[in-house]
């Protein structure tokens, strides 16, 4: 059968716009395009050393039969989320599939139909497809701004209201005042819930995250980590109260109604994190890396078209989706791969070109990517 007429209309929408997604064939480009900061996702001694552990444990197992609920949470369940725990200082862990799962999830599930949901208006899809599942009211207050968080707070007394936001933006690459946020959602007794998908390998002396950094993690309701960022593999994990996790087992349909991780994924997941205790030095080169390339666009006089960030994400903003493709295309001709990011995923007039810095990026590189960038904008 063919296609919907209205659905093949809204093709020739995207067509018309230039912003029709395809899916990209592999190449052999320098990555500035993928979340892979630490380059654990192709880490030769992690593969091995999780099909060793698999090995030497006599887990020949290739799938997790079912659900966790059912037959699927297998040994290496509870081996991963013990270590996991106590690696972030958590009193409870309980992995996802995904990071997408992790948060449609929870927001779906915690907060109830007289509860109020108020999120940063760039937070993640996923973030928001969970708070359309909820039975809660949700309202989004402007980005990274407290002064108009405060005005909708207010708007709910005697109200269970969930402050929702993320430790790095995925798009723009800038952080919020942690602290600040932490004060105000003590000051009205709310339930804050942060997304940390960016910052795990990233920030802290081993990767730990940037609320555990700044030691803020045992004053907020929830954290969300997505695995298939810094960790180089698959899944997420939410980090909370004992309570909290008895409560998504229960009623987190993401959760409930889904095939469990396999042991290999589960066992990749624990041997990254246990690379993550003794990777300092390639966290380091990454956060040199971050210095670098900032230093770079200031010299070159391209820190005007930048969002303004500290982290791993380094945005440029190119308006237009026909200019920033076209520009992307001429960075990866000279054998750089950068991505753009097309409207409607980021607002009209604010395309961009996103780089991603990684350890094992060179100074070198760095340089000639933004060399190139000047001579092509400019």
């Amino acid at each position: 059968m063919k296609l919907p007429e209205n659905l093949i209309q809204k093709l020739e929408n995207r067509k018309q716009n230039n912003s029709l997604r395809k899916l990209p064939s592999f190449n052999n480009l320098v990555d500035f395009s993928s979340n892979d900061y630490i380059g654990f996702s192709k880490s030769e001694s992690i593969f091995k050393q999780a099909h060793h552990y698999l090995i030497e444990n006599e887990i020949i197992q290739n799938g997790a039969t079912g659900s966790r609920l059912i037959s699927g949470n297998h040994s290496l369940y509870q081996i991963a989320e013990l270590f996991i725990m106590q690696f972030h200082d958590a009193e409870s862990a309980l992995i996802f599939n995904s990071g997408y799962d992790a948060n449609a999830g929870f927001f779906s599930a915690v907060p109830q139909r007289n509860d109020v949901i108020l999120y940063d208006e760039l937070s993640h899809a996923s973030i928001r497809d969970g708070i359309v599942m909820s039975n809660a009211k949700s309202y989004k207050f402007n980005h990274n701004d407290f002064e108009d968080l405060e005005r909708l707070i207010l708007k709910f007394p005697d109200t269970n209201i969930y402050i929702v936001t993320e430790t790095v933006f995925s798009m723009d690459g800038d952080s919020p005042n942690l602290e600040e946020l932490v004060q105000l959602s003590e000051k009205y007794n709310c339930y804050l819930v942060v997304d940390e998908a960016h910052t795990l390998g990233v920030f802290g002396e081993k990767g730990e995250g940037l609320m555990q950094h700044l030691q803020l993690h045992n004053r907020i309701f929830a954290r969300i980590m997505t695995f298939g960022k810094g960790l180089g593999c698959h899944g997420a994990v939410v980090l909370g109260s004992p309570e909290l996790t008895e409560y998504l087992v229960n009623f987190a349909r993401s959760f409930i109604y889904t095939t469990g991780l396999s042991p290999h994924s589960v066992a990749t997941i624990l041997v990254a994190y246990q690379h993550l205790e003794i990777e300092k030095e390639t966290i380091n080169e990454l956060r040199q890396n971050i210095i670098f390339f900032n230093q770079q666009k200031n010299l070159l006089g391209l820190k005007p078209m930048f969002v303004r960030s500290k982290s791993a994400i380094q945005s440029a903003i190119v308006p237009g989706n026909e200019n920033v493709k076209r520009i992307a295309q001429q960075l990866q001709d000279k054998g750089f791969d950068v991505k753009p990011i097309l409207s409607p995923t980021v607002p009209e007039g604010q395309e961009r070109l996103r780089f991603c810095i990684h350890s094992y990026n060179s100074q070198e590189e760095i340089s000639q990517i933004l060399g190139l960038l000047r001579d092509f904008v400019f």
